[in-house]
């Protein structure tokens, strides 16, 4: 029986390119490093403020939950307009729908089927509230998939959170 979690295993994803919309002075900067700041899974968190983009670095011996970096953008009264993280995956088989559990966390990948990925992966965050409102909607209409919509699907007669990708 294998058992899915909301967590991310800290050896799979080593940094991440946080864009947050709204931000509009660098108290907005500070307010939002400061939430992100509470997460014990992030060592490092470097503003770009001409880009309104954070990059994090996360910590090796920690889980990473992308769903709690979003709530604290959120929390802090922005929204995330795009993350997109380097993955290192060790010889993961991607299946004929585009499917991959790694560590217990499900991804689809929407530009990849039948692949083994190996070595460090650079990709992109497209679920509800991990990119704009259009590119949502834009994406709703390529991914026909109920597990798009509300991020969650049934996975070995499990609701589990699924993770949207795309392979840049």
């Amino acid at each position: 029986m294998l058992f899915f979690a909301v967590s991310v295993s800290a050896q799979k994803i080593t940094t991440a390119d946080l864009q947050v919309t709204g931000l509009t002075c660098s108290m907005c900067s500070n307010a939002t490093q400061k939430s992100l700041q509470t997460l014990d899974f992030i060592s490092s968190i470097k503003p770009d403020l001409n880009k309104n983009v954070f990059i994090l670095t996360f910590k090796q011996d920690k889980d990473i939950n992308l769903d709690l970096v979003r709530k604290k953008v959120q929390d802090a009264g922005f929204s995330v307009g795009g993350l997109t993280a380097n993955f290192n995956f060790d010889q993961v088989k991607v299946d004929d729908k585009g499917q991959a559990v790694v560590d217990g966390t499900v991804y689809r990948f929407v530009n990849a089927k039948n692949k083994t990925l190996n070595g460090t992966v650079k990709a992109s965050v497209v679920d509800k509230d991990f990119i704009s409102g259009s590119s949502f909607k834009k994406q709703s209409a390529s991914i026909k998939s109920d597990a798009y919509a509300n991020g969650t699907g049934v996975v070995n007669g499990k609701k589990t959170r699924i993770y949207h990708l795309v392979i840049s």
